[in-house]
């Protein structure tokens, strides 16, 4: 599990450590050999060879000879296993060394394309931007075969969510257009004045469940807008977007009685202000008409070092830790509730989860122990 600069820099150190020792071995025989008696070192030419002969036959000649070539023995091996020692610790330090410079120097020059493909696709992913290249310019090798695939895979995944985002957005707005016209005639139906009683409570049935087709038309027109990435940051105060959405939500939670709580601190940001205004929007819908009679919301917003964060949180029915997660999906609703039309399309979560990640930012979600959620939406902070 070793990263790849730590595969280099051990490389380096090996194959140094292998070269020196294989080198090293080879001076240690160098040596060896080169403290091996000769003969023309035993009897030099100018000593008598009738000299030599006797002082071979005289037993003190002999005894001294034992004792030089012992001491020249000791002392080969000792000149030997000196060059080992010494020439051994260089090479453990020197192999370090190589090591080291391997990790600094040449695992950096060598990753050095790789670093810069990285830091191409890091660009693109966090920019939302499928249009984005990393093109590589280098030579013919497995880095440049390596940005050269990403490309392939970026143009594929381009043009399968612009095919998604164009059907989406082209069979929302061909759905309006018919739900408008029957918004319209079952209208002027119910206002006639000999429509009788049924044929009202009727038409107003009908008008509820047009009512909610056409949410949900526009909350797939959200959804689509929102996985959009947002090119064209403009600073604003997050506070003043929460400050209107309350403002408009009045009147709902005035309805249902429900009570509306806010402690709102300045929360300056950037990005697209029509979106996160529909993030806040269908958090406190949510909250409002996820709630009972007579209950409680409360919106908070404050910011931290580098973020602001959006609190919304409402009293209604426990819901439990495991169904935390899925109220993000799509179409997904608590407790089952699929036929109320007055409480949504199932879209809401979805389209703050979306909108809050093209933002770069993130949404949690935790339930109260007295019934209800917690939701948290996190922003980058921008000062303006």
């Amino acid at each position: 599990m070793a990263s790849v600069r730590l595969r280099v820099a051990l490389a380096c150190g090996m194959v140094f450590l292998l070269a020196g020792a294989l080198l090293l071995a080879t001076v240690a025989l160098v040596v060896r050999h080169n403290l091996e008696p000769r003969d023309g070192l035993r009897h030099p030419r100018y000593i008598d060879v009738a000299y030599v002969r006797y002082m071979e036959w005289n037993h003190e000649y002999r005894v001294a000879e034992q004792r030089v070539a012992q001491v020249r023995r000791v002392y080969q091996a000792d000149t030997v296993q000196n060059v080992l020692t010494v020439g051994g610790l260089a090479l453990l330090v020197t192999a370090g060394v190589a090591t080291a410079a391997g990790w600094r120097l040449f695992a950096g020059w060598t990753l050095r394309p790789v670093r810069s493909v990285a830091v191409s696709a890091r660009s693109i992913a966090q920019s939302h931007d499928l249009t984005g290249r990393i093109a590589h310019d280098g030579p013919q090798d497995e880095v440049k075969e390596l940005a050269d695939t990403v490309d392939t895979v970026l143009a594929r995944l381009a043009r399968s969510f612009d095919g998604q985002r164009r059907f989406v957005a082209n069979a929302s707005h061909e759905l309006r257009t018919p739900l408008t016209i029957n918004r319209t005639l079952v209208d002027v139906a119910v206002r006639r004045p000999d429509a009788t009683e049924d044929v009202r409570r009727l038409g107003e049935s009908l008008l509820l469940v047009n009512a909610r087709h056409e949410r949900l038309i526009d909350g797939l027109l959200a959804l689509t807008e929102g996985e959009q990435a947002v090119l064209h940051r403009r600073p604003f105060d997050l506070t003043d977007v929460v400050e209107h959405v309350l403002d408009l939500a009045g009147k709902e939670a005035g309805e249902r009685e429900v009570v509306m709580h806010r402690l709102l601190d300045p929360a300056p940001t950037a990005g697209e202000p029509v979106l996160v205004e529909r993030l806040v929007q269908n958090l406190v819908e949510n909250a409002i008409r996820h709630n009972h009679d007579g209950g409680q919301v409360w919106v908070s917003t404050r910011q931290r070092a580098d973020r602001v964060e959006l609190v919304v949180a409402n009293t209604g029915l426990p819901v439990p830790p495991y169904e935390i997660e899925t109220i993000f999906e799509p179409f997904r609703r608590l407790h089952g509730d699929r036929l109320r039309s007055d409480r949504g399309s199932g879209l809401g979560l979805s389209i703050v989860r979306v909108v809050a990640e093209a933002h770069g930012g993130t949404v949690t979600a935790s339930s109260r122990e007295e019934g209800g959620l917690t939701i948290a939406v996190e922003l980058p902070r921008e000062e303006p």
